[in-house]
């Protein structure tokens, strides 16, 4: 069975673009959601820009319907992969599938194309994209999703090595890691990788092994925030590095008054300033039942507004929490935490909801559960002093008890207390510094122009 292009006849009715890019994320939400914000941004500075964005038939199920510039269509290859829906459950084996089975109708659907490709930018996991563009002799920008300072640590794993600190033991996490160039001295237990995969840290290599052999290299990181760590991959790498943190959802901030259908905004309006937590545990990985009963009934007893995304466990969250706070399934999450009754983030520490939280000015409680959230914890608490942990003894299996929950929320909710000050104006500072970044000659959007600019080298002359 042929799976066409998406949208090839509306697109082909227009004149024929002079740069077609060809985006390929993986098929997950934390990397397909900063992928396509940045193919819409490319699509909106340049409509000699056509985007074609392929994903799963299952992923077009999820996000075809969403409004997109006329110059991005998608298309499809088969479902080849476990689904979203069960992927959490053994992610060794959907890591191992994106790994080796994406490969061939990637290939496929690149033969249906027209018109010729410019540019393939895969995500930096799907490595054998960049042997796919090799072979065709088109170039390749990796994609890189997470944190700069998660790149430079598996590009330097051999130093791990070298130390005796990977594979990790559990014996050795309070052990400090001071020798991996740009990242400031930390503990190994912040360092993710835990050992429990084999398989997966062995495929996370190799795909970085390939990186090398790409054309560009794309970091969803602010300059300013990871600067050291840019400045080691900039002068490792002989072919152009772009920090683009700007690839969050558009957004005009203080413009969220048209609510639509979306009643929980009406419940946040009829809160006090900066008076709800919101708590978001991601879009796939879970803590337990128990844990999250602990959760839920620490809130109930601090007292304190809260907003919780609980998808599939929202009708049981709520009978346990009543009516101090709203639990829902789904939000859109920018909208929300750019909300003036919005004064903590209770979060993953994913890497879109870091990017988010900070963007928003939000101070974060920080309950990571596995890979690069532990890493994005260290920076939020450690280096940008923009957040507190829930769980102190980081790495361990303990429940966090309903009375330190209870007790942490008051004291993180509680203005008056002079260290909340203190991280609620940091997370105001870095707000700002985000907020310049973005802007018009900041250094994102820079780095996104350099990159178009690189991009119409190569662009095909009618």
């Amino acid at each position: 069975m042929e799976h066409p292009v998406s949208d090839m006849n509306s697109v082909n009715a227009k004149p024929t673009p002079q740069c077609h890019v060809v985006a390929m994320p993986s098929p997950g939400r934390g990397h397909i959601n900063p992928m396509m914000n940045l193919c819409r941004i490319l699509a909106s500075k340049n409509s000699n820009i056509l985007v074609t964005f392929v994903v799963t038939e299952e992923w077009l199920g999820f996000i075809g319907s969403d409004p997109k510039p006329d110059n991005i269509r998608f298309g499809t290859i088969p479902n080849v992969v476990p689904s979203e829906l069960v992927r959490a459950a053994d992610i060794s084996s959907f890591a191992e599938a994106v790994m080796t089975k994406l490969e061939a109708p990637f290939e496929q659907l690149l033969d249906q194309l027209e018109p010729p490709v410019t540019v393939i930018m895969a995500d930096t996991f799907l490595f054998w994209a960049v042997g796919v563009g090799n072979r065709r002799n088109i170039p390749v920008a990796s994609f890189w999703p997470t944190s700069m300072s998660m790149f430079t640590i598996v590009q330097h794993v051999d130093l791990l090595v070298k130390n005796g600190h990977f594979p990790s033991d559990s014996a050795k996490s309070k052990e400090h890691v001071d020798y991996i160039p740009g990242i400031s001295s930390t503990q190994l237990v912040n360092i993710p990788f835990d050992g429990r995969s084999q398989q997966m840290s062995k495929r996370m290599l190799e795909a970085f092994s390939w990186v090398n052999k790409a054309h560009y290299l794309i970091l969803t990181s602010i300059y300013e925030f990871e600067s050291k760590v840019f400045d080691v991959l900039k002068a490792k790498f002989s072919f152009p590095v772009y920090a683009m943190g700007q690839i969050v959802p558009n957004f005009e901030f203080g413009e969220n008054t048209n609510h639509g259908d979306n009643n929980y905004l009406h419940w946040l309006d009829c809160q006090p300033r900066s008076s709800v937590l919101y708590i978001s545990m991601g879009s796939f990985l879970s803590f337990s039942s128990a844990q999250m009963d602990e959760i839920a009934a620490g809130l109930c007893d601090s007292g304190v507004r809260f907003f919780w995304v609980a998808r599939d466990e929202t009708c049981r969250l709520k009978e346990v929490c009543g009516h101090r706070g709203l639990v829902v399934p789904w939000c859109d999450q920018l909208m929300v935490l750019s909300h003036s009754s919005i004064g903590g983030f209770w979060s993953h520490c994913g890497w879109g909801s870091t990017r988010e939280g900070m963007l928003c000015g939000i101070p974060f409680l920080t309950f990571p559960i596995m890979f690069d959230q532990i890493l994005n914890s260290k920076l939020i608490v450690e280096d940008w002093k923009i957040g507190w942990r829930v769980k102190q003894d980081v790495g361990t299996n303990n429940l966090v008890s309903r009375v330190e929950i209870a007790k942490l929320v008051q004291k993180f909710m509680n203005f008056e207390n002079d260290e909340v000050k203190e991280i609620r104006t940091r997370a105001s500072e870095v707000q700002q510094i985000y907020q310049s970044a973005i802007a018009k000659g900041g250094s994102s959007e820079t780095n996104i122009n350099a990159f178009i600019q690189d991009l119409s080298h190569s662009m095909v002359i009618e």
